[in-house]
């Protein structure tokens, strides 16, 4: 099956039938072969396995020596290169993304611009230069995440990090009353989440054991929506937000946001969503699906940097300015203020009479890192050339494959005690690229040291879950053959 077609048929939450040879390398690079969006492999700089067991800083950075670019003569790679040099698996942009290798240039233009005409790159834009002034640079980066995200530009803002929006958000969203006073969340949010909602509850006054709401898997890590949805409707009357993630880190459990956030709205909740593991890996429609407002980190699917500025998104009818009773008493809805969330027509009266900007922009509070946004806009550049529908498309059938390779392992393994189970959903559209897989906890150990030593680089979280992601902005099918290959002999299978 052509690649175009197996990745429509995933759509329909199919799955493709594959041929005898398909755990064969050749198979895997017939795929790449097809693959449109393979390209922008060399947009980015994959670790190599020498370069991962780096200890100084030599000034030197990792070429591209896969063995796929090898045979095809990507970035001057030739197949006589030393297998040290090889490209590393890379399937930890769950994690972090691989770095984009158009950060240098843009962080550069910063650096010189800084260093040419210091404040007045606030106001000025140099020729020849990727970057908008420093002042217009936020809501750039926001007009370039509207396709990541499914928004309008003037419901997404870039500032600060995940966990301080997550925070503004609630305390401009989570309004505690007598009657309705419960956060609902997930069995196992990750760690900033569960801190963030907690403390809120205690900021109020209120007791966590009685105002957080945590819904609970099935045996398989499963968050079912009808289960979900159960529990709105038990907590309904008391119940002030919902906060999930639209997909669970752990598990890879892509939600249904347009069902859940519906129906959250319909019983008087505000639907909240942590989108860290979404936003760059599956498509969204935020403003469609009418979600409250949703949170996410840029270090992960969109390849920023470690700690990169996050974005956020506030749905349009919460981030109007109603100017009825006058100019200089704006009606919008509270929020915790700060300079750079005043219009910027008159950010700089500094008449200290704030004045919110219309949309998710008045949410901001401080001058953002004009490094961090070089960075995320070097990052959204590479998004510009592709789509997240096209992305997508990639990540389906990537993932397809994963899951059809470890399936083939399965099948050989002892049927009684078998080594893995897989806990991410079978389904393909219920589920991002990552794929979770559950060792025996006595084998944790032994994979982990074959998949280094095989040059991969992917997410542990003990007891025994390993997190494979291949990332369709840079990973190969390719890729995922050799991983499967390496796996497969650590298990002796």
């Amino acid at each position: 099956m052509e690649l175009p077609a197996m990745s429509k048929r995933l759509r329909t939450g199919d799955y493709p039938d594959y041929p005898s040879n398909a755990n064969s390398i050749d198979y895997a690079r017939t795929l790449d072969s097809q693959d449109k969006l393979g390209h922008l492999r060399k947009q980015f700089i994959i670790p190599s396995k020498k370069s991962s067991k780096k200890k100084v800083l030599d000034g030197t950075l990792p070429k591209d020596h896969s063995a796929y670019a090898a045979s095809n003569g990507v970035n001057g790679a030739s197949a006589a290169s030393d297998s040290e040099d090889e490209s590393s698996i890379y399937f930890v942009g769950n994690s972090l993304g691989a770095q984009p290798k158009a950060v240098r240039e843009y962080v550069d233009a910063q650096l010189e611009t800084w260093g040419s005409i210091g404040v007045g790159g606030h106001f000025a834009e140099l020729e020849q230069s990727p970057l908008v002034a420093w002042q217009d640079m936020a809501e750039d980066c926001a007009k370039k995440s509207a396709d990541l995200v499914g928004a309008s530009p003037s419901e997404i803002v870039i500032m600060n990090t995940l966990s301080v929006n997550l925070h503004l958000m609630m305390a401009a969203f989570y309004k505690p009353s007598e009657k309705r006073h419960k956060v609902i969340l997930e069995w196992r949010p990750f760690p900033s989440d569960h801190y963030v909602i907690e403390s809120q509850i205690q900021w109020h006054g209120l007791d966590p054991k009685n105002s957080m709401v945590q819904i609970q898997p099935d045996e398989d890590y499963f968050l079912s929506t009808e289960k979900i949805l159960a529990t709105i409707d038990e907590h309904a009357d008391d119940t002030a937000i919902m906060l999930l993630p639209g997909i669970q880190y752990y598990s890879g459990q892509l939600l249904d946001i347009q069902r859940i956030t519906k129906y959250a709205q319909d019983r008087g909740i505000v639907a909240a969503w942590d989108l860290a593991h979404a936003a760059g890996n599956v498509e969204l429609k935020l403003h469609d699906w009418n979600v409250d407002w949703a949170c996410w980190c840029t270090y992960k699917y969109i390849c920023a940097g470690p700690g990169s500025i996050a974005g956020a998104f506030v749905h349009e009818r919460h981030g109007k300015v109603d100017y009825s009773q006058g100019p200089d008493a704006p009606i919008f809805r509270h929020r915790l203020e700060g300079w750079y969330g005043h219009d910027k027509s008159s950010r700089f009266e500094m008449d200290n009479k704030f004045k919110p900007t219309p949309g998710a922009g008045g949410f901001q509070l401080s001058n953002p890192s004009v490094i961090d946004l070089a960075s995320l806009s070097a990052a959204l550049s590479v998004f510009a050339q592709t789509s997240m529908h096209d992305l997508r498309s990639k990540s389906l059938a990537l993932t397809a494959y994963a899951q059809h390779l470890l399936d083939s392992m399965l099948a050989d393994a002892p049927k009684d005690n078998p080594p893995f189970r897989i806990i991410t959903p079978r389904d393909p559209m219920q589920r991002g690229t990552q794929l979770s897989v559950l060792l025996r906890e006595e084998l944790m150990d032994q994979v982990s040291q074959a998949l280094v030593a095989g040059g991969v680089m992917c997410d542990k979280r003990k007891p025994g879950v390993i997190r494979v992601a291949p990332v369709a902005l840079y990973c190969t099918f390719e890729d995922v053959c050799t991983f499967m290959r390496i796996m497969r002999q650590s298990l002796s299978l």
